[in-house]
């Protein structure tokens, strides 16, 4: 049966030789692009367009049509070639329609060589876009699938490819552009009947864009890879905000999947998954994503399975939509007709609308088990696998603990899942060098937890939850690249405060009472400021011998407790100027404590990534808004691994100056 996706729904390829066909209601020009693990396109040389109508597995119409078959080979791919996005747009010039609004909604399928097809999508809420990204087919756990999309764009082609990272999105724009206008293309023959030797024929042929043996476009030269750079690629936005401020951006790190190690070496390829029936996924395998090192392959697959989830979850929130939706009008149908207000006739039609959703209902749970089933799957033999920087705490690799000689890439703050699968969490992961502070809200933020506890029992486990954070920091980071200061104004959080007091992290006592905070304040801003002025002049050896040079951590507790207006001048300076010179910010606040401020401090609660004590759905990812369920890190009853972690963080750190 031909699956009918919505956007966002993925679906299953059952080979990899297939044609992708395209139906619009006036003319329109299809291309694709190639990306690499990272989602990119890297250069004009991955596009395959009615200018440049072949690559290595795949062929396009060379002309703008209203119907079009697109002839795809994923056997043929390059390897680095981990992406096939389908886009369509609107030609240039007088007369045309110049909106996808104003003609028919734009369908595509796939279909296997033999006509037999195995998902459509039709693209609908197309209203000003031009151009649109109609399909994706992606490689995942060692097999190929497809994903309804349905991007529009209003800025057209140039819009469409700057998306996809081109840097010169809008001199190839113009190129495609002009080879339509032009007359640089032909018309795409009808595909000859398929007999046992047509197809014997194009088996050995190259694939074109109309499936005749015979049209063949010029030879494509090979498709490069990424272009190597001169070490790992920066820090990847980091999750930024609140629903209530905005959608976080959980970019994936740019990382390109040739760029070399810091030996030099090429990263290194992901382990082959384990062999599974032609169409299905092999068996989840730990590491199962592109990178230099084991830890980047994690790193990368939980990314994966993050986005795989949002859509996942999209997919199956649309289509039950779209089944109540379809059924609604149907009733209204019904009513609308006196006929069959009563009676039998009205009671049949409405028991067959109601079943139709239910069907439709059915249909899209069944492919989101599918689709959870594998998650899952992955899920427990990825957790497992996780370094001690990406780990629960209940991991046994914290057992095992070495002090590290380097930084990792990310550090974990938590889980996240969604309420259609709550045990699925996803471990949510922050990228290293810290590049914004975090704030533990320490009041009621409306959650069910939250409400069903007291205000002290909040206070209480917004202090654990922070120095949890300020353990993990130190325990990832080489010995001695941390230094620890602490807060505590009204002297509240001794206990919470102890494992780092006792184990000698603290560089002192938690500071208290108005003068303690302005104390400690003073030193760090003057850290902040000697530091940025010798970076600014280039003069980094002209720094004073009693300066610190490890990054320094501060621990603030029950802000603004304590604080006069110059300390909430100092603290905001630390929070903007400090992470970019090794100055970090842990604040545990509840904002109505603070609402005296106004909009004062409002800069300050953006700048900082809000984190709970308690479970609580504030955060959202970009893609398709989800609010996602944040689950704070929690100590296994009993458990003694955080002293004995605190105690090798210690006993490894050479001794530095406060």
């Amino acid at each position: 049966m031909t699956a009918e996706l919505v956007r966002g729904q993925n679906h299953p390829l059952p080979d990899t030789r297939l044609e992708i066909r395209v139906s619009a209601g006036a003319p329109v020009i299809a291309g694709a692009t190639l990306t690499d693990d990272n989602g990119r396109v890297p250069g004009p040389e991955w596009v395959v367009h009615p200018g440049s109508p072949a690559l290595p597995g795949i062929e396009v119409s060379r002309q703008a049509a209203a119907d079009h078959r697109l002839a795809v080979d994923l056997g043929a791919l390059p390897e680095v070639a981990h992406r096939v996005t389908v886009l369509l747009a609107l030609p240039e010039g007088a007369g045309g329609p110049g909106r996808f609004g104003a003609v028919a909604a734009p369908f595509a399928a796939v279909t296997a060589l033999d006509g037999t097809e195995v998902a459509g999508y039709t693209i609908t809420g197309l209203d000003t876009e031009s151009a649109v990204v109609a399909l994706e087919l992606y490689r995942r756990q060692g097999a190929w699938k497809m994903r309804a999309v349905g991007q529009g764009y209003a800025g057209g082609l140039v819009a469409m490819l700057a998306d996809q990272g081109l840097d010169r999105a809008a001199e190839l724009a113009a190129t495609i552009h002009g080879a339509v206008a032009h007359g640089m293309t032909r018309s795409v023959a009808a595909p000859p009947p398929r007999t046992a030797e047509g197809d014997r024929a194009r088996h050995g042929a190259s694939l074109t864009a109309s499936g005749a043996p015979g049209d063949t476009a010029p030879p494509a030269g090979p498709l490069p890879g990424p272009a190597p750079t001169a070490g790992p690629a920066p820090a990847a936005g980091v999750p930024a905000g609140t629903v209530a401020d905005g959608p976080i951006s959980y970019a994936h790190p740019r990382r390109a999947t040739a760029s070399p190690g810091r030996d030099g070496a090429a990263a290194s390829p992901a382990p082959p998954g384990h062999p599974a029936p032609q169409g299905q996924p092999g068996r989840p395998v730990a590491g199962d994503a592109t990178g230099w090192s084991m830890d980047e392959r994690l790193y990368n697959q939980v990314w994966g399975m993050f986005e795989d989830l949002a859509r996942t979850i999209a997919a199956y929130r649309s289509a039950v939509d779209f089944a109540e939706s379809r059924m609604d009008q149907e009733l209204d149908r019904v009513l609308f007709d006196p006929r069959s207000r009563i009676g039998t006739a009205g009671d049949a039609a409405r028991a067959a609308a109601r079943a139709r959703c239910d069907e439709l209902t059915d249909r899209a749970r069944e492919a989101l088990d599918r689709d959870l089933a594998q998650l899952i799957a992955e899920s427990e033999v990825v957790e497992p696998a996780l370094p001690v920087a990406y780990a629960d705490w209940d991991n046994p690799v914290w057992h095992g603990y070495r002090v590290p000689g380097e930084t990792p890439m990310a550090l974990r703050l938590g889980d996240l899942h969604l309420p259609e699968e709550p045990g699925l969490r996803i471990p949510m992961l922050m990228r290293l060098p810290l590049e914004r502070g975090l704030w533990v809200d320490s009041g009621r933020s409306g959650s069910e937890a939250a409400m069903a506890a007291d205000d002290g029992e909040l206070r209480r486990l917004a202090v654990d939850t922070a120095v949890l954070h300020a353990a993990r920091l130190l325990a990832v980071h080489p010995a001695g690249q941390y230094a620890v200061h602490a807060v505590d104004p009204a002297g509240a959080a001794a206990a919470s405060f102890a494992p780092l007091v006792d184990r000698g992290v603290l560089a002192a006592p938690p500071a208290s009472g108005a003068q303690g905070v302005s104390s400690v304040l003073a030193h760090l801003t003057r850290r902040v400021e000697l530091v940025r002025m010798a970076v600014g002049s280039g003069a980094t050896d002209a720094l004073p011998p009693d300066l610190d040079t490890a990054d320094q951590l501060l621990i603030v507790n029950d802000f603004p407790h304590g604080f006069d207006d110059r300390a909430v001048t100092r603290l905001r300076y630390l929070a903007d100027e400090g992470p970019a010179v090794g100055v970090h910010l842990l604040l545990i606040a509840d904002r109505e404590d603070a609402s005296a401020y106004g909009p004062v401090l409002d800069p300050l609660w953006r700048s900082l990534l809000r984190l709970t004590p308690v479970p609580d759905d504030h955060l959202a990812d970009p893609w398709v808004g989800h609010a996602w369920t944040y689950e704070p890190p929690r100590l296994p009853a009993g458990s003694g691994v955080l002293g004995q972690v605190l105690s090798q963080v210690v006993g490894a750190r050479p001794d530095r100056r406060l």
